[in-house]
């Protein structure tokens, strides 16, 4: 009988032990080690949590040694109340994985009464960016600085749900996050983020989330520089230094280090006369790219440039301007409002072909009329050069021809567009 007893007592301690080593704490370390779907225990510090619902919270957490990603941990709402950021709780789970991002899943947890709290620093992460390094730093508050915004996006196409936010960093192009359930519509970073124009530059700090990649959750936006929306561009004085962000739709040929862009965004466009420009930044100016442009506003026989300028290529975003229809402006004071736009002309009658020089070669100045009214355009030959199509198709033309026109909406003592399309009726 003191043998069996003993024996079971044994027994006790040997499954006690065993119930104890599965609930036993681990490191950071050890909890990367395990493998995906083995239970795991860790003790760590809330920093954030997204909003509670439905009896679950989602915990963004850290401690000294690393980072952790509670999904829909079991919850009621009076506890929900007592996450706040600092909180030390100790949580039960399983490991697992989604899209890349290693999170503890079906998880409860409990509060380590009498705990210091603890918030982590931001980790400056912006080296880091595009090595194989950073994801070492998964779910840590990270900051990165200096970085081009190009480009923003509503989940929904309008605000209330998660913004998507492009960010540009010496060339490259990487995708952050405003996750709403963890700083919704109300909140300082949200309101920041709707307000941010392409090719404003800002520092940005958030939890390294993985989806697919890199997908920080922002927590907190500063702008650094801006650029000028369309109008306060219009509205700037002449010789006033003015940067905006906007994308080229053409270019003229490149010489003498300098290259000539229409470009144009959603709210207008703008003529850069000679920017400079190696030749190698120059064959990356397809159209589509996107640019930020510094340089002075000036104007030249009635067209409004930026002259003495100088550009960066913003990766990660591209815009193709569809040509305006602006026949019903000509010969209106409005026309000029849509002044370096792509536009279409329909239904004009060819008056006149002449060569500049007398013969091929050089610009083309081509007459065209419609209600008995004159007006000017030019196949320039930098930009549609004497081997293009409409270059040659302008030169088939004859007096009395009906076409459609697209072009640039350059002016020259009055609307002198670039022609970059004929169509014969």
């Amino acid at each position: 009988m003191k043998k069996f007893t003993a024996l079971l007592l044994v027994l006790v301690m040997v499954l006690s032990l065993t119930a104890c080593g599965k609930n036993s704490v681990m490191t950071y370390e050890q909890f990367m080690a395990a493998a995906m779907d083995s239970q795991v225990t860790v003790e760590t510090y809330v920093q954030a949590t997204q909003s509670w619902w439905d009896n679950k919270i989602t915990a963004y957490c850290q401690s000294e040694d690393g980072a952790y990603f509670a999904y829909e941990l079991a919850c009621t709402e009076e506890d929900a109340a007592k996450l706040v950021p600092g909180t030390k709780i100790k949580i039960t789970g399983t490991k697992g994985e989604w899209s890349g991002e290693v999170e503890i899943m079906d998880g409860t947890f409990e509060i380590v009464a009498d705990a210091e709290p603890f918030i982590a620093e931001a980790f400056d992460a912006t080296a880091l960016l595009g090595t194989e390094d950073l994801i070492k730093h998964q779910n840590k508050l990270a900051k990165f600085a200096g970085l081009t915004v190009a480009k923003i996006e509503y989940k929904n196409g309008e605000p209330g749900d998660d913004i998507y936010l492009t960010l540009a960093l010496n060339g490259a192009a990487y995708n952050f996050c405003v996750e709403r359930y963890l700083t919704d519509t109300e909140s300082d970073v949200y309101k920041a983020v709707a307000t941010l124009k392409v090719g404003d530059v800002v520092d940005v700090e958030g939890f390294l989330y993985w989806y697919e990649g890199a997908n920080p959750h922002v927590t907190k936006i500063t702008v650094k520089d801006t650029v000028m929306t369309h109008k306060e561009y219009t509205e700037a004085a002449m010789d006033a230094d003015v940067k905006v962000a906007t994308f080229v739709q053409a270019t003229q040929s490149w010489w003498d280090n300098k290259i000539t862009a229409y470009c144009q965004n959603a709210d207008g466009a703008c003529f850069a006369y000679e920017m400079a420009c190696t030749e190698a930044d120059a064959a990356k100016l397809v159209p589509g790219t996107l640019i930020k442009i510094k340089g002075t506003k000036g104007a030249w026989a009635g067209e409004v440039e930026i002259m003495d300028g100088t550009f960066e290529i913003i990766p990660g975003n591209t815009f193709i301007a569809e040509a305006f229809d602006a026949t019903d402006l000509l010969a209106k004071d409005e026309l000029i409002d849509h002044q370096n736009k792509k536009v279409a002309f329909k239904d004009m009658k060819v008056k006149k072909v002449e060569y500049k020089n007398g013969e091929p070669g050089d610009d083309i100045y081509l007459t065209l009329e419609q209600d008995g009214n004159s007006y000017d355009f030019c196949v320039e030959i930098y930009l549609t050069g004497e081997n293009t199509d409409v270059y040659k198709t302008v030169g088939t033309l004859k007096a009395g021809d009906m076409i459609d026109v697209e072009g640039f909406l350059y002016w020259y003592e009055g609307a002198n567009p670039h022609v970059t399309a004929v169509t014969v009726k």
